[in-house]
């Protein structure tokens, strides 16, 4: 059936379908997934008056809990809400045959418009990282401006940092991972104290969250902020951790010479003769080898603009920094 405005345009059509006509899922399988995995929940809570003893869940402060009468009243009221008032939209293509829904498939999934990193962490408020990060972070400790894309021309930088890194340095400072894709409400909550200390000394550095920051700190740039992250992570989180050392590092961060001048970050390029005159020899039990054929160009130094610039391989540049610093707080060696 043509339903019409009243205008008598057409505004859609009524289609009846017979219970033999099968309809197929090309896409979104996830969607159907990820409702059945709801109500599984929902029924095995509802007829067993206690959580599921599944490891890795959201619920793992109460694993195998029995249900108080108020608790379960709260998932009797989820489960009426989430079998009558949830939907998921459904968009039905009829008369579409093989190759048709073969390129259905490949349209849904490589044609459409990628969001932008930064706007979709803007908008998310479901990760509990990203929550501490807009709710307590921003605005709360470090007052800088948080924009979606990179600041290319550092003349042009008012403070800025992008949402992307931010979000990678706290997933380094809270997961040690490259995103905050597994974070769980309870290891953020219980790291929160350290990360909140990290990141109160981070914002005593001078120059950071103001104008040509990066043209005054090397710490404006985020691959340095991840190195930081990492050791924090390292002394107060990982199978290593040593109070006594997190410390050290914490309070050391703003006696730190993030300066741009600082030799330090030019080890790499100096010949021996220059390493020694600078009393860079002792660093050399703290870094990686520069030898058999590894390539440890962590950036370049302009002598001109007197700027040294990291290099785009995060992940490979932020442990070499930590090691420099490492060096210069006293703290012990990676390979010890």
């Amino acid at each position: 059936f043509r339903l019409l405005t009243k205008d008598e345009e057409t505004a859609g059509f009524k289609i009846y379908l017979a219970q033999n006509h099968v309809l197929w899922v090309v896409d979104g399988q996830h969607r159907k997934k990820g409702m059945e995995l709801v109500f599984e929940f929902l029924n095995f809570v509802r007829d067993n008056h206690r959580y599921p003893a599944k490891r890795g869940s959201l619920i793992d402060f109460a694993l195998g809990k029995e249900l108080d009468h108020e608790e379960l009243a709260i998932w009797e009221e989820a489960f009426q809400v989430a079998r009558t008032f949830c939907t998921v939209a459904v968009e039905i293509h009829l008369g579409l045959g093989i190759e048709e829904e073969r390129q259905l498939f490949h349209d849904l999934n490589n044609l459409s418009k990628k969001v932008e990193t930064g706007l979709a962490l803007e908008f998310d408020n479901s990760n509990p990282l990203n929550l501490f990060i807009k709710e307590e972070l921003v605005g709360q400790i470090i007052q800088w401006p948080v924009v979606e894309k990179d600041i290319v021309d550092w003349h042009n930088d008012s403070g800025e940092i992008a949402r992307r890194q931010l979000v990678a340095i706290n997933a380094r400072l809270f997961l040690n991972k490259g995103n905050i894709s597994n974070a769980r409400p309870m290891d953020i909550a219980e790291k929160k104290p350290v990360a909140t200390r990290f990141w109160e000394q981070v914002n005593e550095l001078p120059y950071l969250g103001e104008g040509e920051s990066k043209l005054n700190s090397v710490a404006a740039q985020p691959v340095v902020l991840k190195a930081l992250a990492k050791l924090t992570h390292d002394f107060a989180f990982s199978k290593k951790k040593d109070e006594s050392l997190l410390d050290i590092l914490l309070n050391g961060i703003p006696d730190i010479d993030f300066s741009h001048e600082n030799p330090m970050w030019r080890y790499y390029t100096f010949s021996d003769e220059e390493r020694s005159t600078h009393g860079l020899d002792a660093l050399k039990d703290y870094l990686p080898t520069d030898e058999d054929g590894y390539n440890r160009d962590i950036g370049g130094f302009d002598p001109k603009a007197n700027v040294m610039r990291f290099g785009a391989k995060h992940n490979d540049i932020f442990p070499i920094i930590g090691d420099m610093i490492r060096w210069k707080l006293g703290l012990p060696s990676r390979k010890a």
